[in-house]
């Protein structure tokens, strides 16, 4: 038993400047405060040098609970711990097991569906076309939310894509592979975050390359339907019969072969019919699926659909759209020339395939190099030794082929009354 009782605890003062100690035995003391706080430490030495043990307030710890706490850490002594030591590694281990609870907690919140939206909305800014959001967003949530979106992500495996890919793998071959490269993206960017360790269960080659027959062996690659290049020039007679803005679109998107956002979402800014390089559509980087400035050299069969829409411009200034749209300031949608092909009883073709036809024509009906057309089609080149060397955009010889391509969307048109020379008799 020490010596300190509560009441005797309770009547102690500091009239001092500096902390004053009431000894309770074997080392326990009562300090005091000049500002009249108490609480219990405990003294000890070890190796040689004097250490302060504190065992908490008074009234809150009792005499009783001080003289325990001080038992103890006698215990430690005599066995060889530092009691501060041993405090100071129960904190740590106590900081380290309610991190690893709350990182459990978080990495259960961290369910794959969770993690697929963020790496969306994270993705959102760098992809150009507004409709890879909703096409991710769609696919995840047909198919892999019901089977693996509340799963925790750190614990997806091999299994868990199988059962999302296999369903759909040879019924919806297309899809299905877009939907695995979503879903590796997906896991690569919990990676990145700490949320999951270890390697891709979505991986392809090396890994689901051996559980999934490919994607040649299920079914053909589908392309988007495009026209046979002899038959451009009577499409664009029939294109032609069609006095609306989509049509007026769909005419300058075949003549330059540009992409549907590229054309929809163009201004008048863009144009150049002046420069001194002639007249030319710059499409600025950012709205570029490569994410490069990419000038069009307009034929005068563009440039007079052009000047069609510009008589008919509602909207000043740069920024107007060129194709605008029924709201006012705003561009056609996209599905606008896809609606105006079903009009025309063409809902076999999309507007992405007239450059496929604009393609075909380069390579079997004319003589301009394949590089030209693959700048022509704003491509990347596969071989970085040509792309390293190629540094211009070869704008000369693509006015070139653009010409020549309008020349034969719209061929000249023939002299039916023209009478065919006789075949002169031999002899």
């Amino acid at each position: 038993m020490g010596d300190l009782s509560v009441n005797m605890i309770k009547e102690l003062t500091n009239p001092k400047s500096y902390t004053m100690l009431f000894g309770d035995g074997r080392g326990l003391y009562i300090q005091v405060k000049p500002s009249g706080r108490k609480s219990w430490v405990y003294r000890y030495k070890m190796n040689r040098k004097t250490h302060w043990l504190g065992l908490g307030p008074f009234p809150d710890v009792s005499p009783e609970e001080a003289r325990e706490a001080a038992g103890e850490a006698r215990k430690l002594k005599r066995a060889g711990k530092d009691p501060l030591i041993v405090r100071q590694e129960a904190a740590d281990a106590k900081t380290a097991a309610d991190a690893a609870t709350k990182a459990k907690k978080q990495a259960d919140e961290n369910t794959f569906a969770k993690v697929a939206n963020l790496y969306i909305a994270s993705r959102k800014v760098a992809w150009t076309n507004p409709k890879h959001a909703w096409q991710w967003s769609a696919t995840i949530e047909k198919h892999a939310v019901p089977i693996i979106g509340l799963k925790p992500v750190r614990d997806v495996d091999t299994n868990d894509v199988l059962q999302v890919l296999e369903p759909i793998w040879e019924m919806m071959p297309e899809t299905a592979s877009r939907l695995r490269g979503r879903i590796e993206a997906i896991l690569d960017y919990a990676k990145v975050r700490g949320w999951r360790t270890g390697d891709n269960p979505a991986l392809w080659r090396g890994h689901l390359k051996l559980a999934l027959p490919s994607r040649a062996k299920v079914a053909a690659v589908v392309h988007h339907a495009a026209l046979p290049w002899a038959e451009i020039s009577d499409f664009m007679v029939a294109l032609g019969a069609h006095n609306t803005m989509a049509a007026r679109a769909l005419r300058f998107t075949i003549l330059t072969a540009g992409r549907t956002t590229e054309v929809l979402n163009s201004t008048w800014s863009e144009i150049d019919l002046d420069g001194p390089e002639g007249p030319v559509w710059t499409v600025p980087a950012s709205r570029m699926k490569a994410k490069k400035l990419h000038r069009v050299p307009l034929s005068d069969a563009a440039i007079a659909v052009l000047h069609e829409v510009e008589q008919l411009r509602s909207l000043d200034g740069p920024d107007a759209p060129i194709f605008p749209g029924q709201r006012p300031g705003k561009s056609l949608t996209n599905t606008s020339m896809l609606m105006l092909m079903r009009r025309m009883s063409r809902g076999d073709l999309t507007t992405h395939g007239f450059r496929s036809t604009f393609r075909d024509w380069i390579a079997e009906a004319t003589s301009h190099q394949r590089e030209i057309a693959e700048v022509a089609l704003a491509h990347a080149l596969d071989s970085k030794v040509e792309a390293a060397y190629q540094r211009g955009d070869l704008l000369a010889k693509r006015r070139e082929l653009m010409n020549d391509w309008a020349a034969f969307c719209y061929p000249p048109a023939v002299d039916d009354k023209v009478v065919p020379m006789k075949k002169r008799k031999a002899g």
